[in-house]
C-alpha cells in the first residue's frame, strides 16, 4: 500500500535539511584545502590523483552497504536514516580535529580514508531521508534545498580559508613539510558543524515510520543469523542492480564523465593558479577558494530558482545546458590572467553545480520504488565514485605523458568531457506518469 505523505512547509523543509550543511562543509575542505595540505608536505602534482583515491573507493562500498541497511533499519527511537548520519558526521567531526596536525603525508592520506568514510555514512542516508519524507511534488523542492545547502557549506569553508590565510597567514613564510598553522582553524569550525548541524536537523525532523508490511521484513532481517544479517546488504544491492531502471544505466553515463571532470578541477586548481598566476601553494589555494566561494554563492542564489525552470522546461534541458555552461567556464579559466576577473566564469559553474546536486536526485526519486530508495540511493552514490576512482588510477599518467604536465591542458580536457556529458544529459527522459508537478516555491 502506497503511504499518502503530508506537505511539509518551507520551513520544515529547510529544517530537515540543515545538517547537509557540516556534511558539506566538510566536502568543502576536501575540494580546497587536502591537496595543497599534500603539496605542503611533499606530495608531486602528478601524485594527486591517486592520493585522492580515498574518496571514491569508500563511497564505492560505504555507500550503497549503508543504504541498503538504512532501508531495512527501523528504531522507535532513533528512527531509520538517522543513526547513520550522526555516527558519520561524529567521525567526520573528528578527522576534521586531527586533519591539520598531520606530521607527515601517509598520516593525512590515512585520515583523509577515515573522514571519507564518516561523510559518505552520514550523505547517502540523507538523500534517501529526504525521499522518504516529501511527497512527489514536493520532491524537486527538497533537493534543491540540499542543493543550496551543499552552497552554504562549501562557502563557509572556502570563505574561511581566504580569511585565515589574508588575516593570519599573509605573511607567513612556507615551510617544507609544515602545514601552516592558519589552516587550522578552517578544520577546527569544520568539526563543530559537523555534529551540530546534524543534530539540529535530527531533532526538528521525526521520521516516517514504516508500514506495518516493511516492518515484517525488517524484523524477519532481525531475526536472521548474523552471517545472513551481514551478507544481506550485498544481496539488496545486487538485486537492486539487476532490477535497476533504464533511467539509472543512462544517468550513469552522464555521471561518468561529469564526475570524472569535476574531480579534475578540484585537484588541479591549485596547480593552474601556481602556473597561470604565478602563486605559491598558499596563494594558489586561497585563490581556489575564492573560485569555490563564488560558484557556491551562486549555486546559493540559484538553487532554488532551478525549481520553477525545471517545471516549465523539465529538468532534463536544465541539467544539460548547465552541463554545457559549467564546460564553458572551464575553457575559459585557463586564459585570465587576472586574479579578480578569473571568478567571472565561476557564475556559469555554479549555475552547472546547484543542478548537478539537485536535478538528478529528483529525477531518480521519482522512477525508484520508495522501499528501495535507500539502496538506489547508494547505487546513484556509486555512480559518482566509480568515475573518481577511474580517474584518480588514469588521470595521473594522462597527466604527466600526454598533457605534459600541463595544469591548463588538465582544464581544457576537463571542459572537454563536461561536453560530452551535456550532450548525454538530453537523454534522460523521465516516464511520463512521474513527470514533474512540482511545489511553488512561496508554499
Amino acid at each position: 500500500m502506497k503511504l499518502t505523505k503530508p506537505r511539509l512547509s518551507f520551513w520544515q523543509i529547510f529544517n530537515m535539511n540543515v545538517g547537509f550543511l557540516g556534511i558539506q562543509y566538510s566536502f568543502g575542505l576536501q575540494q580546497t584545502a587536502i591537496n595543497p595540505i599534500f603539496l605542503y608536505l611533499g606530495a608531486p602534482e602528478d601524485m594527486l590523483p591517486i592520493l585522492n583515491i580515498a574518496g571514491p573507493v569508500t563511497g564505492l562500498i560505504v555507500q550503497p552497504i549503508i543504504g541498503a541497511m538504512s532501508d531495512k533499519t527501523w528504531s522507535n527511537r532513533w528512527g531509520r536514516r538517522k543513526p547513520y548520519f550522526l555516527i558519520g558526521a561524529l567521525l567526520g567531526s573528528l578527522c576534521l580535529f586531527a586533519f591539520p596536525h598531520s606530521p607527515v603525508l601517509w598520516f593525512a592520506v590515512g585520515l583523509l580514508w577515515i573522514l571519507d568514510v564518516g561523510n559518505n555514512m552520514a550523505m547517502e542516508p540523507y538523500r534517501a531521508f529526504v525521499g522518504d519524507k516529501l511527497p512527489e511534488k514536493q520532491l524537486s523542492l527538497g533537493y534543491q534545498m540540499q542543493s543550496l545547502f551543499v552552497g552554504a557549506g562549501i562557502l563557509l569553508a572556502n570563505g574561511s580559508i581566504i580569511l585565515f590565510q589574508k588575516y593570519l597567514g599573509g605573511d607567513s613564510v612556507e615551510v617544507a613539510g609544515k602545514i601552516p598553522q592558519w589552516l587550522y582553524y578552517s578544520f577546527y569550525i569544520g568539526g563543530i558543524l559537523s555534529i551540530t548541524t546534524i543534530l539540529w536537523s535530527v531533532l526538528k525532523t521525526p521520521e516516517i515510520p514504516p508500514s506495518e508490511e516493511e516492518l515484517n521484513d525488517i524484523n524477519h532481517i532481525k531475526s536472521l543469523p548474523f552471517s545472513k544479517r551481514l551478507s544481506q546488504p550485498f544481496q539488496e544491492i545486487a538485486h537492486a542492480i539487476k532490477h535497476m531502471p533504464k533511467f539509472m544505466w543512462k544517468i550513469g553515463a552522464v555521471y561518468l564523465f561529469q564526475w570524472y571532470a569535476l574531480f579534475i578541477y578540484w585537484q588541479f586548481i591549485t596547480p593552474l593558479f601556481r602556473q597561470t598566476l604565478g602563486f605559491s601553494i598558499s596563494e594558489a589555494g586561497a585563490q581556489a577558494a575564492k573560485m569555490s566561494t563564488t560558484y557556491n554563492i551562486v549555486t546559493m542564489v540559484i538553487a532554488l530558482a532551478l525549481v520553477p525552470l525545471t517545471l516549465r522546461y523539465g529538468g532534463k534541458k536544465i541539467y544539460a545546458y548547465s552541463l554545457i555552461g559549467t564546460a564553458l567556464s572551464l575553457f575559459i579559466i585557463p586564459y585570465i590572467s587576472d586574479p579578480i576577473m578569473v571568478l567571472a566564469p565561476m557564475v556559469l559553474f555554479g549555475i552547472g553545480w546547484a543542478a548537478m546536486m539537485g536535478i538528478p536526485y529528483t529525477m531518480v526519486s521519482k522512477v525508484v520504488y520508495q522501499e528501495r530508495r535507500g539502496v538506489y540511493m547508494g547505487i546513484l552514490n556509486m555512480m559518482i565514485v566509480i568515475p573518481m576512482f577511474i580517474q584518480t588510477l588514469t588521470f595521473g599518467p594522462i597527466y604527466k605523458y600526454l598533457l605534459g604536465n600541463n595544469a591548463i591542458n588538465a582544464m581544457l580536457f576537463a571542459g572537454a568531457f563536461f561536453v560530452i556529458a551535456g550532450v548525454l544529459a538530453m537523454r534522460l527522459n523521465v516516464p511520463k506518469s512521474s513527470e514533474d508537478s512540482e511545489v511553488e516555491i512561496s508554499e
